[in-house]
């Protein structure tokens, strides 16, 4: 009991000392009687806080990091799915603004031709023995059977088969679509057929096949077509383009010549197409073809004439010395 006591007494006294020396530090300020002291005490445990701090902190970081790291993994993650958001924004926006320029395009091409169109997006393609797509709207839109479809550049094909929402579109690279059509210039008329994807070499540009039906009528490369239009205007309306004669094949004993045709459409990126829902009141005839681009000219390097050769200057006969005679 006496150590007890004895050691609460000194304890008491020490703080009671230690919250003096405080006081009167504080009050003093700069002026401290215990400025002295205080630095003594700086200098001797300056250091030691020092190397004390050096062997913590690399413990108590790792402590942080190691409780920390499922939070940094979450807002890692969260980033992570923010960015992925902003980058799907970004990709919509382009998608809408691209379709927003084709669709654009398409109702320009619609008024030349004079055509009442339903717009339609495609939303796949067939995988069977067909060349077809399958277009987001139906019998709801006022689409049916027998109808043409088309883009801002010209032919897609017919409708052959209507649902409620949906349409499918027999596209006319397929081997069993017959389109009649007609040459820009000349009005010779004659019958455009698909090659069909069996027929098709791998990169080959033209899928369709035109047969002219006078053999004696001009055929070259460069002719374009558009449709000649069908009895009642279903499945095809008039004026629509097709593309452009490539290549020209010749065949012995035949009454008819056979063209390849490079379509005005690219048939493997189709995304906004139109269906004609109401024919036009008359032929567009080629008003519809897109301008024919002007031919590249190559200037021709100027001949520039060889210098003439002047004619040499005469040399002057030299002046004849009379020699001195001496008388």
């Amino acid at each position: 009991m006496r150590d007890t006591r004895r050691t609460r007494v000194v304890f008491g006294t020490l703080l009671i000392i230690a919250l003096v020396l405080i006081t009167v530090d504080y009050r003093g300020g700069e002026n401290s009687p215990l400025r002295g002291l205080r630095s003594a005490g700086e200098a001797f445990f300056g250091p030691i806080e020092r190397v004390s701090a050096a062997v913590v902190r690399p413990v108590g970081n790792a402590f942080d990091a190691i409780t920390d790291a499922p939070g940094e993994r979450r807002r890692a993650e969260r980033l992570e799915r923010e960015n992925q958001r902003l980058r799907e924004q970004l990709r919509a926006q382009r998608i809408d603004a691209d379709r927003a320029a084709q669709l654009e395009r398409l109702l320009g091409a619609a008024g030349l031709g004079g055509y009442k169109i339903v717009p339609a997006q495609v939303i796949s393609a067939g995988q069977g023995l067909e060349d077809t797509v399958t277009i987001d709207v139906g019998s709801s839109s006022g689409v049916r059977p027998d109808m043409t479809v088309m883009t801002a550049e010209g032919l897609v094909g017919r409708v052959i088969r209507v649902g409620p929402a949906t349409a499918t579109v027999l596209l006319a690279t397929d081997a069993s679509s017959t389109v009649g059509s007609r040459l820009e210039d000349s009005k010779e008329i004659g019958v455009v057929q698909g090659v069909g994807r069996r027929g098709l070499g791998r990169g080959d540009a033209t899928p369709l096949r035109f047969q002219l039906l006078n053999a004696n009528a001009p055929l070259q490369p460069g002719q374009r077509l558009v449709t000649l239009g069908s009895q009642g205007e279903r499945p095809y309306v008039p004026g629509v383009p097709i593309g452009t004669i490539e290549r020209v094949e010749k065949s012995l004993g035949s009454l008819t010549r056979t063209a390849y045709v490079r379509p005005f459409v690219r048939f493997t990126t189709l995304d906004v197409v139109g269906v004609v829902v109401a024919p036009p009141k008359s032929d567009p005839r080629d008003a519809v073809l897109p301008p024919k681009p002007k031919p590249v000219v190559t200037p021709t390097p100027a001949q520039t004439p060889e210098p003439s050769e002047s004619p040499r200057p005469s040399k002057s006969p030299k002046a004849a010395r009379t020699p001195n005679v001496r008388d």
